[in-house]
């Protein structure tokens, strides 16, 4: 039998005096009963399909899940089917899940591969770092594997039958890269994001700010290898000046990439989005969409939507005069949402691109002209489109999640306007909103749609920051089933677990299931928590 850790990685850990002995006795009791009923769970994994072939369900990012039974008439009926406790109160992984097994990324202990139907673990693959993507399928030949990122270590592939590692690779281009969005996979090679370091280093006074950029890996899926890397900003960086005279500036930096690309195989190229720049002088290649072939890195074209914006950390602390704060202070307004390929009613192919603007732009795919734009909120540096958006091409309509949440001591000026909004695709026209009041007047807890999204057949799901899970009817937006995530779970591997703020990559639907972590504590003081929940449509 597995040894029990009481409170490992947990928002709450159980100590002996807190509130006693007594509870140390449960606990053995409780965690002996989870282990006892996992006793058999056999470690191999049904393989032949998964639901995703990446962080957008399907390679063009939509986020419409075809393989699912949960509909309109059906979701009332959704109840909890069982709770995993995570290692850690920030969650920042997605699940893929095959016909008999979810894997998930637990950052602080692994890759663990969970019975579909218990919860119980089957194996786990021991990585300490941050786990900061969506777990992706692959193959190398007729083996199945797993690739993930670790936030600071790059790009890991496993063996999808056991765990076991296979390659581990990073982009040497880069002094600082950071790791955030979920790599693509195509039949021969991985596509990595990479973002930059230098946007948090750069609170530091005595750091000098910054010499880095964001860009797009190409990398072998056999080996790991690498076969193109291309940068967002091929300029090097120079010395711009100095303060306390001797901490040297630099520029141009920044544009990361925060997303997963889009793929168009008839193409074959690749779209992405970056974010503002670090330092200034500023670039071309900031809050932009990218084209770029997959085979060999070209840049095809660049469409910029918002210029001169310069943003680091440091531009929050002493009211914007750190010394490593641009001047001027840009809004921080970048795409960090995946780029979405659609197809409108009429047969138009269009390209989507969320900005944390609070505004939707769609684009010829071909040359990057802009079709529409859309405003639909404040926007600002955790405002508009913030993780992601989904569509049902049938209903020919784009959902877009909308935070408008913003950071005390940096400007947001305008009215907040939080809310789910259904879009038309053709057109950009707004077809409905749902919104409502925050539950407590807290920072931890404001209304608001920061997590991506997920829909399937005639639903939409979507997890607020102020920890509800709602259901809404695709069609006109109204509320069809919710449930609060803010209290403690009985967790199937005994450990203290509870919900919190949804945010990052959101929830995951597969047959009669939703999944989904609830919990995140890394931006703008919101609630933390452990929960990984799994609900199914009782029949």
């Amino acid at each position: 039998m597995k040894a029990c850790v009481f409170g490992k990685g947990s928002a709450r850990p159980w100590t002996l005096n807190q509130p006693g002995i007594g509870l140390v006795l449960l606990g053995i009791l409780l965690c002996a009963q989870a282990y006892a009923t996992c006793e058999g769970t056999r470690p191999e994994s049904k393989l032949s399909g998964s639901y995703a072939t990446g962080w957008g369900i399907d390679h063009r990012n939509t986020r419409f899940q075809p393989k699912s039974s949960i509909d309109s008439n059906n979701v009332g009926k959704l109840a909890l089917k069982w709770v995993y406790g995570l290692a850690d109160n920030t969650p920042r992984s997605w699940p893929l899940i095959t016909e008999d097994t979810i894997f998930m990324g637990d950052t602080g202990r692994g890759v663990v591969a969970l019975d579909r139907e218990t919860g119980c673990e089957r194996w786990l693959h021991e990585h300490p770092g941050s786990i900061a993507s969506a777990i992706v399928a692959g193959r190398i030949g007729t083996r199945k594997i797993l690739l993930f990122n670790d936030r600071i270590d790059g790009l890991y592939a496993i063996d999808a039958r056991d765990g076991s590692l296979i390659w581990h690779a990073v982009v040497g281009e880069e002094p600082v890269p950071w790791y955030s969005g979920t790599p693509l996979v195509t039949a021969d090679t991985v596509f990595l994001p990479v973002a930059s370091l230098e946007v948090g280093l750069a609170a530091n006074p005595f750091y000098g700010c910054c010499t880095t950029s964001g860009g797009m890996a190409a990398f072998d899926i056999a080996t790991g290898q690498k076969r193109w890397y291309l940068p967002t900003i091929e300029a090097e960086a120079k010395v711009t000046g100095s303060h306390f005279g001797f901490v040297q500036e630099y520029g141009p930096s920044g544009a990361a990439v925060w997303g997963a690309p889009s793929y168009d195989p008839v193409r074959d190229w690749l779209f992405f989005g970056t974010g503002q720049n670090f330092t200034h002088p500023t670039t071309t290649t900031s809050d932009a969409i990218f084209a770029v072939e997959a085979k060999s890195g070209k840049v095809v074209w660049i469409r910029q939507y918002t210029a001169n914006d310069a943003y680091t950390a440091a531009c929050n602390i002493k009211a914007l005069n750190h010394p490593n704060c641009a001047e001027p202070t840009g809004p921080d307004v970048d795409f960090g949402a995946p780029t979405m390929l659609l197809t409108s009613p009429s047969g138009r192919s269009l390209l989507l691109g969320g900005q944390k603007s609070a505004e939707v732009h769609a684009m010829d795919p071909e040359t990057g002209t802009p079709v529409w734009t859309t405003r639909l909120g404040r926007g600002g540096i955790i405002g508009g489109v913030h993780w992601g958006m989904a569509a049902n091409e049938s209903l020919g309509l784009l959902y877009v999640p909308i935070s408008d949440k913003e950071v005390q001591g940096f400007p947001s000026p305008g009215t907040p306007t939080p809310g789910l909004y259904a879009l038309d695709i053709e057109t950009g026209a707004q077809r409905w909103r749902y919104t409502r009041e925050s539950r407590c007047p807290e920072e931890e807890c404001v209304f608001g749609f920061s997590s991506a999204i997920i829909t399937a057949n005639d639903i939409v799901v979507a997890g607020s920051i102020d920890g509800y899970l709602e259901v809404l009817s695709a069609r006109n937006g109204e509320l069809l089933w919710k449930h609060d995530a803010w209290q403690d779970y009985s967790a199937v591997n005994a450990v203290e677990t509870r919900g919190g703020a949804f945010d990052a990559h959101g929830p995951m639907i597969a047959d009669d299931l939703l999944i989904v972590t609830a919990g995140y504590g890394y931006v703008g003081r919101q609630r933390g928590g452990n929960a990984l929940l799994v609900f199914q449509v009782k029949n």
